[in-house]
């Protein structure tokens, strides 16, 4: 069965930075689009960031545009979000998405 397996949260002061990975499994990841959505405490889900299943295309919300970057190493079926400049908006629950299919999540923290 389908796998997501999220790593890399934690608590980080504003301004840090943090690297979450999702490692795959179950299905072909290297054919499958991939994304990153977040839920932040008492809000609803929001999209983070898309990328396509070779990699050669990307988006991301206006508002984390500049911020973060995700990719994909499809040799080791795992997405990636670089996060840098965090806010204190960004805490949420951060879950990796592969169409109907969520990981179980994986805490961020912003905090001073």
């Amino acid at each position: 069965q389908v796998q997501l397996v999220e790593s890399g949260g934690g608590l980080v002061r504003p301004g840090g930075s943090l690297r979450l990975s999702c490692v795959a499994s179950g299905f072909t990841f290297s054919t499958s689009d991939m994304n990153w959505v977040r839920q932040a405490p008492g809000k609803g889900l929001e999209g983070v960031a898309f990328i396509s299943s070779g990699g050669a295309y990307t988006s991301y919300a206006d508002s984390v545009k500049g911020r973060f970057t995700i990719s994909r190493d499809n040799a080791k079926s795992t997405m990636y979000l670089q996060m840098n400049n965090l806010k204190p908006e960004d805490t949420a629950t951060y879950y990796c998405n592969q169409g109907h299919n969520r990981g179980q999540g994986i805490r961020v923290t912003v905090s001073s």
